[in-house]
């Protein structure tokens, strides 16, 4: 019997519930990852090549919380942000003011000032990693683990 007045009561809700529902009622599309500030995108990449006026190992005021390069480019000096540990631990970015180089990435605008997130930054013949192809900065550790992975392997990097 009580089975009998539960399948009665949830038949009553549902003669409720169901007229409130639309009829044309479809599943809602999966969210869209959001292009925000600072996804990366890497068909947006360019190289930017200068003379580097200055490192901040910590940031001025109104800048992202992270290391950067100030760049002197044809078009003027560029903030190029170096992520978190780009001038940490073994294999860091060994850069000087007045230095020469190139700088892969993309630019972004971040409180309404642009700043170009570099993937990698070219001081002579050596290629320092800053950031993956998704734009997540590298790890010191994960540095040491692709200079290790290199060397079993008989690469360069």
């Amino acid at each position: 019997m009580k089975q009998l007045f539960a399948g009665i009561r949830t038949l009553a809700l549902l003669s409720f519930v169901l007229p409130l529902l639309p009829l044309d009622a479809q599943t809602a599309p999966a969210p869209t990852r959001s292009a925000g500030p600072y996804s990366y995108d890497i068909s947006q990449e360019v190289t930017l090549s200068g003379t580097v006026s200055s490192v901040l190992t910590r940031p001025s005021p109104g800048m992202a919380a992270e290391a950067h390069l100030l760049l002197t480019t044809l078009s003027g000096v560029v903030d190029i942000s170096l992520g978190t540990f780009g001038l940490l631990g073994k294999g860091a970015l060994s850069v000087a003011a007045g230095q020469q180089v190139e700088v892969t990435g993309v630019m972004k605008t971040l409180k309404d000032k642009q700043i170009f997130m570099a993937r990698a930054v070219k001081v002579g013949d050596h290629i320092y990693a800053i950031r993956n192809k998704h734009g997540i900065p590298v790890s010191p550790q994960a540095r040491e683990r692709a200079t290790q992975n290199a060397a079993q392997s008989g690469e360069t990097l």
